[in-house]
């Protein structure tokens, strides 16, 4: 089969069994090794050089390892310096060491139970971050947590290939880090500072996109293929490169470019991975196999639940980090293979733990569904904070990217605040940075009367949920009628309904911002910006009119189909 006619095959594959699968709930790297299954050698046989397509195929893991090495920038890796370098590291040498000793107590070799172990400690970065962003978890507690320990593994595994590649002491690896291989990092360090941004900024000064792409594409293999040269890994010459760049300019240009290169070519990758199983190695020994991968994530779960709690995780969110990690990753895959090309394992030992590492992955959306309610039961028996409040205190009802604003403003001021945030993963980042935050729903009366409300001076809603802040302004103005309340509405219906329960001062939060940059956009194009002024008075006016009718669906629309005809003859006669 030509070239051509593999590559169709592969997109064929994964146009088929990614959709199919994302549909049935599933990660869309459990697609691509469906499709890698049933095209490769235990499927239907279409493509049988697997060899080749995962050689090829390592180039996606080359392009991820530049773009971690983007993501390393020295400000960002000091904010989570304690989940990458303490918790990360923790999570490593703890699961490197159960899983090799418990390897060498099945009866392997130490020194291949040991390499077979560390590769196993290593979670799936691209299948995690990929299922994290697809629950919409990223930027909860677990997710950061997560992210941190894969940052952490996804630096370990370069000097490991390294060290691997050297011990092999073979033609393909040329053996130790000699002079000229320091020399040549060195080299490479020194051309990205002095040579690579300048060649960049004229390659951008052209504006021609693609030219740039081309030059992000070039600079990822030439580095990595400086490195291939002096007998190191491809993937540390692209990690490399990316961590040189991360702070200049072109970063998040060059990340853009990268990643649908990166997408595709990890997505073949695992679809080589996915053509490697052995599924008949499976049907004949199912139960040690999948024995052998209940095994894994057994143990990877269990063993990192105590250590995250350890470093400051609620139990809660120390299980779902435990979960999301408990699979093998892809680096699995690439430091076994190098291990069997330079007989550290053999060629049966590596199609086990691929097919086991093939499996654990597959698990981990199940374990994650299975583990959600259990989870959510464990977050609701978290106690309440206790809330220390002052005589007469600013209370902010939700403390998110809104909140948080208007409290650092009045700590600029010296005024002081109570703020409560239902979130408690939420609750625990914000205390990270030295914010006082507690934890506790605003919608229960008696949070609100320890927080002080009898006597606040105010109540700050910055909950972007209607139905709670529109619960807690209605229990205000019941209670506390006295308390004048500022409100924070998600849309324009949403403040109808404040304004109609008798909130003081309610703002939609895309409104000044979306004003503020018209009237900037106006000014740079030379034009009055007084349309943006007139607009913001008639928007009031028609705000109160809807406000009246807000229960009449036909009268609503009336209003709002006059408030257009309105507008326009204003702007005509302005």
């Amino acid at each position: 089969m030509d070239f051509l006619s593999e590559l169709f095959v592969f997109l064929v594959a994964a146009l088929i069994a990614v959709p199919l699968l994302n549909r049935l709930g599933l990660s869309s790297v459990i697609g691509y090794l469906v499709a890698g299954i049933l095209i490769g050698p235990s499927g239907l046989h279409l493509i049988a050089d697997t060899e080749r397509v995962l050689h090829f195929s390592e180039i996606g893991v080359v392009l991820l390892l530049f773009v971690i090495g983007l993501e390393l920038q020295p400000r960002r890796l000091w904010v989570m310096r304690h989940q990458v370098f303490g918790l990360g590291s923790a999570q490593v040498l703890s699961l490197s060491v159960v899983l090799g000793a418990l390897l060498y107590l099945l009866g392997l070799p130490l020194g291949t139970a040991a390499i077979i172990g560390f590769a196993l400690a290593l979670s799936s970065t691209a299948f995690v971050l990929q299922l994290l962003a697809e629950r919409k978890e990223l930027n909860q507690a677990h997710g950061r947590a997560a992210f941190g320990v894969l940052l952490l593994q996804d630096v370990v595994v370069i000097p490991a290939i390294v060290l691997l590649t050297a011990a092999g002491g073979s033609d393909a690896a040329h053996g130790d880090l000699s002079w000229l291989s320091l020399g040549l990092i060195v080299g490479l360090i020194l051309a990205a500072r002095y040579l690579l941004k300048p060649l960049l900024k004229l390659i951008a000064g052209t504006g021609i996109n693609e030219l740039f792409i081309a030059a992000g594409l070039a600079v990822v293999c030439g580095a990595a293929l400086a490195m291939q040269s002096a007998g190191l890994s491809m993937a540390l010459g692209a990690f490399i490169a990316g961590m040189l760049v991360a702070d200049s300019e072109f970063r998040y240009q060059l990340e853009t470019d990268i990643m649908p290169f990166k997408g595709l070519l990890l997505g073949l990758f695992f679809i080589a991975v996915g053509m490697s199983a052995n599924v008949g190695l499976l049907l004949e020994s199912p139960l040690l196999i999948i024995g052998l991968a209940l095994g894994l994530v057994a143990v990877k779960f269990f063993v990192f639940i105590p250590i995250a709690m350890i470093f400051g995780l609620h139990r809660s969110d120390a299980i779902k980090t435990s979960a999301v990690l408990s699979q093998g990753g892809e680096f699995a895959f690439v430091l076994l293979t190098i291990a069997a090309s330079t007989s550290l394992i053999n060629a049966q030992i590596l199609e086990t733990t691929v097919l086991v590492v093939t499996l654990s992955m597959a698990s981990t959306p199940f374990f994650m569904m299975a583990l959600q309610k259990f989870t959510g039961k464990l977050r609701d028996n978290r106690e309440f904070d206790q809330v220390a409040h002052d005589e007469s205190p600013i209370i902010i009802a939700g403390f998110g990217r809104f909140g948080q604003i208007v409290g650092r403003i009045l700590s600029a001021t010296g005024q002081g605040f109570t703020a409560l945030e239902a979130n408690p993963g939420q609750v625990d980042f914000v205390r990270e940075f030295g914010n006082e935050v507690y934890y506790g729903d605003a919608t229960r009366l008696d949070l609100l009367q320890n927080a002080g409300v009898a006597n606040a001076r105010a109540v700050v809603l910055a909950l972007r949920d209607i139905e709670t802040s529109s619960k807690i302004a209605a229990t205000l103005r019941d209670l506390y009628p006295e308390v004048k309340i500022f409100a924070r509405a998600y849309n324009r219906q949403h403040e109808i309904t404040l304004r109609n329960l008798g909130v003081h001062y309610v703002i939609r939060e895309s409104l000044l911002s979306s004003l503020d940059l018209t009237r900037n956009l106006f000014d740079s194009l030379g034009l009055d910006h007084s349309a943006v002024d007139l607009f913001r008075d008639h928007d009031a006016q028609t705000l109160d009119r809807q406000a009246a009718v807000v229960q009449d669906v036909k009268a609503f629309r009336q209003t709002t189909r006059e408030a257009q005809e309105e507008l326009r003859s204003l702007f005509a006669e302005d």
